[in-house]
């Protein structure tokens, strides 16, 4: 599983091969820089820092409330107690889901920063190998057949294993370097009783992410009939 501690008004999440390792300076991303181990930066709602520590290359993300409330709260939410807490869930998700054999990123360290009925939270995942988001695969180039269907596989086993991921989208698929499909990003995500309802909502998010992203790109290498294909290749892969 993964073993917590407390430290202060912190509670640090570690996988067992980072127990011993992981403190509270690992989630600022300044100490990283100074220690000139930031490696690169992906910049979405926020910052998620990739850094280098001896041969870990690994991603830090805070936590922030989106929409409305988040231009008020910022990165603040009502503190449920540690386990329903979004960071515990989603570390805690992420394990199971190595569990499953499922291809996602190892989960490294989280970190819930509690201030009376506030808590803040942060996230270290290992980063996938060579990745490159199917975002940015299609600004360069069409996919082929062989990458379309294992983005349907990875999918449909995923929605298979009762895997519910809350944000499905083109950012969320990554290709490693070797070609394989992974899936990132599980906040608010869940594992539950496949059903066909919504898995299809997760769908359709997918649909939507590959609309939005070709009205707002010059060049995107996607057809309807893309869509269609990984559609077909998806159903035959469901099983439930």
């Amino acid at each position: 599983m993964f073993k917590t501690r407390k430290q202060g008004k912190h509670t640090i999440l570690s996988h067992p091969d980072y127990f011993n390792l992981v403190d509270i300076n690992w989630f600022d991303a300044e100490y990283w820089q100074k220690k000139n181990k930031i490696v690169g930066a992906k910049k979405g709602r926020a910052i998620a820092w990739f850094f280098k520590h001896d041969d870990l290359t690994a991603v830090l993300r805070h936590y922030w409330r989106g929409g409305l409330v988040g231009k008020l709260l910022s990165d603040q939410y009502l503190y449920p107690g540690l386990e329903n807490t979004r960071v515990y869930k989603e570390f805690s998700l992420m394990v199971k889901l190595i569990e499953l054999g499922l291809n996602v990123p190892k989960p490294i360290a989280a970190k819930v920063s509690q201030s009376g009925l506030i808590y803040r939270g942060d996230i270290i995942t290992q980063a996938v190998s060579g990745a490159k988001s199917l975002l940015d695969v299609l600004i360069e180039r069409p996919l082929n057949s062989s990458e379309l269907e294992s983005i349907a596989n990875t999918i449909a086993l995923f929605h298979n294993k009762g895997v519910y991921h809350a944000d499905l989208n083109i950012n969320n698929i990554l290709f490693n370097e070797k070609g394989d499909v992974y899936i990132i990003d599980f906040d608010r995500g869940e594992l539950k009783a496949p059903n066909p309802q919504w898995q299809q909502r997760n769908m359709a998010r997918l649909e939507r992410s590959f609309l939005k992203e070709q009205g707002r790109n010059n060049v995107f290498n996607w057809q309807s009939n893309d869509w269609e294909a990984l559609c077909t290749l998806y159903e035959k892969r469901l099983t439930a």
